[in-house]
């Protein structure tokens, strides 16, 4: 074994790749993930390059309307010509509005047009009931990327400065004047800052449990003196609604004085200078250059996406469900979609058996994490049906792009309002099955993974069992351990927010998460440091896959420990802009993809045996460091 090897894991599997790796101009970095991304975007857009040029070759159903949808968005002699003029009339209503109770008037019609507002609604299941739908209310986002930027990041006022250059530039694109413009943007990041306090981190954003919190709707409706929720909420659900989920409440408690007769100016000036943006991708080239400025900025990325691809991407935007069923049922297909399966069934079972035999957990709690695994709904490769909104996605194309836009997002919104107080659907996907990604949905118990991870380097049948447990399994066990993780193991196997687990093992628990906590915080990282309470259920999850996946590739007749460590490395390798990594520290629950892939085989005895790890190597961490959870 090289010296490399026992120094750094993940740079000598890596390490060549890197040397040669480009991330490109369009993206903040390359690598194992990205590089699947890629080919997909790469064979997707060929296929609808070739639709949109012959009828003949467009399927029957919902994906002629992507299709036309994606010849709208291709289409930029009609765009440029338009400029930016379809954004006027929108923009109108908004400078129209001469006080509190002109807004209160057109509420709802604003919610469903997606004008941007201080407070967004939203339709899903209720944490203590989730097979049924409830209302959420959430703050807006802000303009920097975390609330901590605005006390304790250097680059906070570069940030706005790019943010606000953009933004003058844009409005006076639209036809203001430069002075108009620049005082419409100083109001918006004024009434930011004013937002910002009042918000929760990312860090504290972590325990998605915290944001159940229902109220009453008279409760909630009286924290404000001027926005009329209760007759809003009763046009918008046909209905008066009891209560609500208020996911922050201390922003609420502060609502008040935010929307203060003194404040009407400042907010809508932001609404103004936050609707001019949410456009541009839809317009004129010039306009969808000049409104990607902040985002290529923040995470350190050259050029916008090139043309061709950006049309793709609002086309899936609208239509992913769609795109991603086409994707799933022609490159995927069932016979792939039955071997995962039972990959999948086969961890579970690999899960139970860690569970069953399980040393630190009481008998009580080990049977209804039992109970918890066997209700684990799966879902591979793509859903067996595509929600029926998409029936209603009708692209006219003798309307413009973004007047399709308009038009859908209003569908899609109406469309998420209709499922208040009606049952969830648990097989519905959150994601496409051309996305590369995965995941676990803790109100549902189930786990996602979409067609378009499945493949190379993380599952192949040209790679041995070992790689595929290194990969896949991995990633599979990962989603497994979502269900137990700080914030999963918080509900029960129905979604519910429900404590099953004694005091004693729960007390337990939370001192292993503190261990895990403790092994990532304040590590060193392009230029900053890792958060270990903002990653712990990633890590936790991380390491569950890991260990999970690793006593599932011993169980195989050709086993080979060293293809199962080096593949685990392999699907992280990343190539990223510090700028961007820098980002992610700050806002992503999960860790640096180098100190996933590197600091998790330290936890794992079978790497120091496997790779001949000794006391004095770097790789080496004592056995009473080591984490193990699941």
């Amino acid at each position: 074994m090289t010296t490399l090897l026992k120094d750094d894991f993940y740079d000598y599997v890596n390490g060549e790749w890197m040397d040669t790796a480009v991330i490109p101009a369009d993206k903040p970095a390359t690598g194992g993930f990205q590089d699947l991304v890629d080919g997909i975007d790469t064979l997707m857009i060929a296929e609808f390059e070739n639709m949109a040029k012959d009828p003949h070759a467009t399927p029957k159903g919902r994906m002629k309307d992507a299709v036309a949808f994606y010849r709208l968005a291709r289409d930029f002699a009609t765009r440029d010509a338009a400029g930016g003029t379809e954004v006027l009339p929108i923009l109108a209503k908004i400078e129209a509005l001469a006080s509190y109770d002109d807004l209160n008037q057109q509420l709802d019609q604003f919610i469903l047009d997606g004008i941007t507002l201080p407070f967004q609604f939203d339709v899903d299941s209720d944490m203590k009931n989730a097979k049924m739908n409830t209302l959420l209310v959430y703050p807006p986002a802000t303009i920097l990327p975390d609330k901590t930027y605005y006390t304790d990041n250097p680059q906070a006022e570069e940030m706005l400065q790019v943010y606000f250059d953009m933004a003058v530039k844009l409005l006076v694109a639209y036809g203001k004047d430069q002075a108009t413009a620049e005082s419409l943007v100083e109001q918006a990041i004024t009434f930011d800052k004013l937002i910002a306090p009042h918000v929760r981190s990312a860090e504290e954003s972590a325990d998605y449990s915290k944001n159940y919190n229902p109220q009453t709707l008279d409760a909630f409706a009286a924290q404000s003196s001027h926005i009329d929720f209760k007759t809003t909420l009763t046009a918008l659900l046909s209905a008066t609604p009891e209560s609500l989920i208020v996911t922050e409440p201390a922003y609420f408690e502060a609502f008040d004085h935010l929307l203060s007769l003194s404040h009407f100016d400042l907010l809508k000036g932001w609404m103004i200078v936050n609707q001019s943006l949410t456009y541009t991708a839809y317009l004129s080239e010039e306009i969808r250059q000049l409104g990607g400025t902040y985002g290529r900025y923040l995470s350190g990325i050259d050029e916008a996406m090139p043309q061709q691809k950006a049309a793709y991407y609002l086309t899936i935007g609208q239509f992913s469900q769609v795109v991603g069923d086409y994707y799933g049922r022609k490159y995927f297909g069932e016979t792939a979609k039955n071997d995962v399966k039972h990959m999948v069934e086969t961890m579970i079972g690999v899960y139970q058996d860690r569970l069953t035999s399980n040393q630190w957990l009481s008998q009580d709690t080990r049977e209804k994490a039992i109970v918890k695994l066997n209700n684990l709904g799966i879902h591979v490769g793509y859903p067996d049906q595509i929600p029926a909104i998409y029936d209603q996605l009708h692209t006219d194309e003798t309307s413009s792009l973004l007047q399709n836009a308009l038009r859908f997002g209003r569908l899609f919104r109406e469309d998420g309002f209709k499922k208040w107080q009606q049952p969830v659907d648990r097989n519905e996907w959150e994601m496409s099955a051309a996305t590369v990604n995965a995941y676990y949905h803790p109100f549902k118990n189930v786990i996602v993974f979409p067609a378009a991870i499945l493949q190379a380097p993380f599952y192949s049948l040209k790679q041995s069992s070992s790689a595929n447990y290194g990969g896949i399994g991995a990633v599979i066990a990962h989603e497994i351990s979502h269900a137990f993780d700080n914030n999963g193991a918080k509900f029960d196997e129905f979604g519910n927010l429900n404590n099953w687990w004694t005091e004693e093992d729960l007390a337990h628990f939370d001192t292993l998460a503190q261990d895990m906590i403790k092994a990532f915080d304040g590590v060193p990282f392009a230029g900053g440091t890792v958060n270990g309470t903002l990653t712990v259920s990633e890590n936790i999850a991380d390491a569950g896959g890991l260990s999970c996946a690793l006593e599932a590739a011993e169980k195989e007749a050709d086993v080979s420990l060293e293809d199962f460590f080096i593949n685990w490395a392999k699907i992280w390798r990343t190539k990223a802009k510090e700028q961007y990594q820098q980002l992610l520290l700050s806002i992503d629950v999960h860790g640096p993809a180098k100190l996933r892939a590197n600091l998790q085989v330290q936890n794992i005895d079978a790497f120091y045996t496997t790779f001949d790890i000794k006391p004095g190597d770097p790789m080496y961490l004592a056995p009473e460091k080591r984490v193990h959870i699941w």
